[in-house]
């Protein structure tokens, strides 16, 4: 395992995600929260993420069937990471909020705009 450390934009809020010295591949979601935000997806298993600072901090966003919990920092507007409807029990981390340079991770596409027939590819 490999721990990894970021934040929102403003510092506010700072976490840490224990990834595993394999995973090397986030998804870009085409859906249209996804799109708008620009947010690259790495899910983790809950124990796998430490909030670290910014609680008070954090605003919530919910839509569609409010399972998803788009968290947000009510200072800058950064979205680091949320709740997933796809894994409720764990975290999907805005990968462009690490403090660790993204030039060794691959990005592939995942076609959120049809999320129900492509969810069991990411289970």
């Amino acid at each position: 395992m490999a721990i990894h450390e970021g934040s929102c934009h403003c510092g506010a809020v700072r976490f840490q995600v224990d990834v595993q010295d394999d995973a090397r591949e986030v998804l870009d979601c085409n859906c249209t929260i996804c799109t708008k935000k620009g947010f690259l997806h790495l899910i983790v298993e809950q124990p796998r993420f430490t909030l670290l600072a910014g609680e008070d901090h954090l605003i919530t966003y919910s839509f569609g069937t409010h399972v998803a919990q788009h968290m947000f920092c009510r200072t800058c507007g950064i979205q680091p990471f949320y709740k997933p409807r796809s894994h409720p029990d764990g975290w999907d981390i805005n990968a462009r909020c690490l403090d660790t340079p993204l030039a060794h991770w691959s990005v592939k596409p995942f076609d959120g705009t049809n999320w129900e027939a492509n969810v069991e590819l990411i289970r």
